[in-house]
This record gives C-alpha cells, structure tokens and sequence, in this order.
C-alpha cells in the first residue's frame, strides 16, 4: 500500500517536471537561435593579435575602439613615454637665424667723421635747399616698396574713403591733409625759429591751432636746433631727403620728424614706415659733408588734430641701427625694381 500511495503522488507531480523541462527547452532553443548568426560566421583574427600586448596593450585597446580617448593629450604624452622613453629635459641651443647678406651695406655711422657734435652751436641752424639729382628720394623709395599687407590697408582705407566722399570729395580731403601738413611744417619752424608772429598767422589761417597745442609740451624739451627743412642726401648709396629738423631731445642730439594724426598713435609700431624715415635721415647726415657732426638718435613725433597731448616716440641709438638694416633693404629692393623696369 504505501509503494502505491508513492507512485500515485510521484504521477501527479510528473506534468508539472515535464511542464519545467519544456520551458527550460524553449528558453535554450531561442537563446541558440537567436545568438546563432554569431557562432555560425568566421570569428575574424585581429591585424593586432601579434603585438606584445604587455607592452603595447594600452595603444592597441584605444586604436580598436570606437571612442576617441587615444586623442586626448594624457593618452599620447604616456604612449610616447611607452614607446620612446621618458622626455628629455635638455634643450639644445636655439641657432640664431642669420641675417641675410645685403649688398650695398654700408654703416650707419661715418668711421671718417667725428662722432662728437662739436660744442659750438650756430646762430642760424643749417636750412639746405633740396636740389633736383639723379639721386632716389627716401619718400619714394618707401612707397614704391611697401609691405603688401601695409598696402592692403591703405588701398582699403582709400576705398572707403572714396564710397563715403566720392572720387572729388576724396581728392579735396587728401588736398586738404597735405596742405595742413604742409602748414604745420612751416610752423614748427618759425616756432624753433623763435617767430610767434607768423605761427599766429597760419594757425589762423589754416586752423592748425589743435596741431601747434599738441606739440607744445615737446617742443619745452627740444634744444639746440642745427638743422631745420634741410636737404641732406647719401652720395654712395644715391638717396637723398629733406629732414625736418635736428635738435636736442632731453640732451641727446637727435633727427625729429614731425607727423600729424587724426588717430592716436601711442605706440612706434603704429607709426608704419616712419622710423624707417628717420633712419635714412640719420645716414644720410652722417655721410653729408656739409654737416659736420654726426647723430644717432632719432624722435618721432605725433601731433593731434585735436591738440591732445602729442605722443614723441624717442629711437635710441640702438634701434635706429635695426631700422638702418631694414632702409637699407627697403634700398636695394627698390633699386632691383628699378633697374629691372629699366631693361623691359
């Protein structure tokens, strides 16, 4: 009796095993269909399998994976320290770039000339009358030479101008520019000249007071005028010029262009070709008979429209002599030009 009571019971619990069997059937069965496609393709063998995968296992993860962690600095700094070793602190000495050879070098200071000013200052400072020569003018040499981005700038500044006044109206406000520029030169003489009469009159005349209350503060520091609006020129590199003055800036003999600005200029670097300018001006005097000191000093200065204080730009001996180097090839390039135009 009790073998047949446990068969009974051992019956009724039969569908419900076959019933879990059969399920667990049918979970493997979809599971192996649905991960078929996997097993059933070739398992392709990575181009990398054969890299020492201790040593280079980082680089080989980052390359195969879809992210772009392998292109983060940290990544590529320990990778180079992987491959190459760890960065070398020593630093090999920068070589200097050598200035390139220019041909018609010559100093900017005259070995066969005194470097001393002489001490006695005339009454009357030197005023040579500029002749017509078969010599190059410092004026032309720059303009037939300017940087193209310099000249970008200018030529789209003049468009500009000329969309806003017209082809007439631009011409009269380049007219009117040159004449108070001209006007302002003039009293900047007569000012040095000590002649008050005749800087009244032109300022009343042109209305360049605002220029003349510019410079006034500059002009309290400039002493010992030797030159003023004096033609000075350069026999053997065959340029010439007419400076606008040399005199003592706080002690320092110095050749002094003066430039007016509707634009505040504070700096020297945004003055263009102008130190270039003076420059020229200073090797030229040097190499001048018909003055007998020589000067190594230059002082840029720009006046306002506006009688704001004028910003003068003081050139010690120093960087005249980079701006000489940089005459000189600004010379040669415009020589090259013109000998080049000569033979077409």
């Amino acid at each position: 009796m009790l073998l047949l009571h446990l068969l009974i019971r051992k019956q009724r619990r039969l569908p419900v095993l076959l019933t879990g069997f059969l399920n667990k059937d049918r979970f493997l069965y979809k599971a192996f269909a649905t991960s078929s496609p996997l097993y059933g393709k070739k398992k392709k063998i990575s181009e990398y399998e054969n890299i020492d995968q201790e040593k280079y296992g980082d680089l080989v993860r980052d390359l195969v994976s879809f992210r772009d962690s392998f292109q983060r600095p940290e990544h590529l700094f320990a990778e180079d320290e992987l491959l190459y070793g760890p960065e070398s602190k020593y630093k090999p000495p920068t070589k200097e770039v050598e200035p390139q050879l220019i041909g018609n070098w010559t100093p900017l200071m005259n070995p066969c000339k005194s470097s001393l000013p002489p001490q006695t200052v005339l009454d009357l400072p030197l005023q040579i009358s500029l002749e017509k020569r078969n010599l190059a003018s410092v004026t032309a040499v720059l303009q037939q030479t300017m940087p193209l981005e310099q000249a970008f700038h200018l030529e789209k500044w003049r468009q500009r101008m000329i969309l806003e006044l017209g082809k007439e109206g631009f011409a009269e406000y380049t007219k009117n520019i040159f004449q108070k520029g001209k006007c302002f030169h003039a009293a900047m003489e007569s000012l040095l000249l000590g002649d008050d009469i005749s800087v009244k009159e032109q300022e009343e005349d042109t209305g360049g007071s605002g220029f003349v209350k510019s410079v006034k503060h500059v002009l309290q520091e400039v002493t010992g005028v030797r030159a003023l609006e004096s033609a000075v020129q350069h026999e053997t590199l065959g340029y010439q010029g007419l400076v606008d003055c040399v005199a003592e800036y706080r002690g320092r003999l110095c050749v002094i262009d003066w430039k007016t600005s509707e634009k505040s200029k504070p700096f020297l670097r945004n003055t263009f070709d102008s130190p270039l300018q003076i420059a020229a001006y200073i090797g030229a005097i040097n190499h001048d008979n018909n003055y007998n000191f020589q000067v190594d000093c230059g002082l840029l200065v720009i006046a306002y429209k506006d009688g704001s204080p004028a910003h003068p730009h003081f050139m010690d001996s120093e960087l005249c002599s980079q701006y000489w180097k940089k005459w000189l090839h600004r010379l040669e390039e415009y020589k090259k030009k013109r000998k080049g135009s000569d033979t077409v």
